[in-house]
């Protein structure tokens, strides 16, 4: 009987596994035009039936994936965050060999390219952060966090082993706090990621330099 189902069928998915392939690529659809429209205008100025018509959709049917704008916005952004580790993380798999302060390097320009040229995801999440609810916050804890942990081994590796906990802290915030920053006033006909990333590298080494 079940081998004279796929053949009655043609081979298809049944009704059941067709609408959930529909309802997936409806979600990554939805999604992929929050993070645009949220990288462009925000979190407080996203509209839902602006978004649903980008997405050829009554601005009901956004809840039938998404619970509610907080949700879809939380789940933008925790895409946004786990592409961005993922793409540093595959950086520096294939650096193990290099110096602290160029694996640090390659975190950096791995970073500004994926957010300002790469995904929209990942500076939805740098754009919106600050502005979006505590409930969101709480739901990218454990994300950031698991990103955070890449910097603070890649800035303790740099600094040394006599380092204090406050040297690594500040450090990191001061670095991601530059590069997320660049979000805001990075324009591509002005602006070079590799200029920016070499101009911080500079001061890097020279602080590495200084501190020998």
């Amino acid at each position: 009987m079940r081998a004279t189902s796929e053949v009655s069928t043609g081979g298809r998915k049944p009704a059941g596994g067709r609408q959930r392939a529909k309802a997936e690529t409806a979600r990554a659809e939805i999604l992929a035009a929050a993070a645009r429209m949220m990288r462009r205008v925000g979190y407080s100025e996203m509209s839902l039936r602006d978004l649903a018509a980008e997405v050829n959709m009554k601005a009901g049917s956004l809840y039938y994936h998404f619970a509610s704008k907080d949700d879809l916005a939380a789940e933008v952004m925790r895409i946004g965050v786990e592409a961005i580790e993922a793409e540093v993380r595959k950086g520096l798999a294939d650096a193990t060999d290099r110096s602290p302060i160029e694996r640090l390097s390659i975190a950096i320009r791995i970073h500004l390219e994926t957010l300002l040229e790469k995904s929209d995801f990942v500076s939805s999440h740098t754009r919106c952060y600050p502005f979006v609810p505590e409930t969101v916050r709480v739901q990218l804890r454990d994300v950031r966090h698991s990103y955070d942990q890449v910097w603070v081994e890649l800035v303790r590796n740099f600094l040394g082993p006599n380092a204090s906990n406050e040297s690594v802290r500040y450090l990191r915030f001061v670095l991601i706090g530059a590069l997320n920053g660049s979000v805001e006033w990075f324009n591509p006909n002005r602006d070079s990621i590799s200029d920016y990333a070499r101009a911080i590298e500079k001061l890097l080494a020279n602080h590495s330099n200084h501190s020998r």
